[in-house]
């Protein structure tokens, strides 16, 4: 079980994005220009530490929320915000809801992120903000 906070007590374990070490991500790497925007962005296995911290601590929906970005880290940021257009309530029909929850499923590996949006689906579709098929 990792021990919060990962920086301190993790930090030979912990990585960037990138693979890079954590703690090669440096003022003096980013002085120099060595770091890219890989360097700067979280690591999924840092997300699914604070993940397993957090359920440990009793904080189920906190824990949730850190596995969900954990999927989400393999998504090219292109497609996050597509998916956040997407998920805006009245921006999408059941069908596509329904196509971008398999989406994270099967190319993504991504079933916590999926059943979230399942569960957007059939709250939308309660609520009536589904966009439907005449609407543009």
């Amino acid at each position: 079980m990792p021990t919060y906070p990962l920086y301190d007590n993790e930090a030979d374990s912990l990585q960037a994005a990138s693979g890079r070490a954590l703690r090669d991500v440096t003022l003096d790497a980013a002085l120099d220009g060595s770091l890219t925007i890989d360097d700067l962005q979280v690591h999924r296995s840092a997300l699914l530490a604070q993940a397993d911290i957090a359920k440990a601590a009793g904080y189920a929906q906190l824990a949730q929320n850190f596995a969900r970005a954990a999927e989400l880290t393999v998504v090219p940021r292109t497609e996050i915000i597509e998916m956040y257009n997407i998920l805006r309530p009245g921006r999408a029909s059941r069908e596509e809801l329904d196509a971008l929850s398999r989406r994270l499923e099967q190319h993504f590996q991504a079933p916590i992120c999926a059943a979230m949006v399942r569960e957007a689906a059939e709250v939308y579709a309660a609520r009536g903000l589904l966009r439907h098929h005449d609407a543009l």
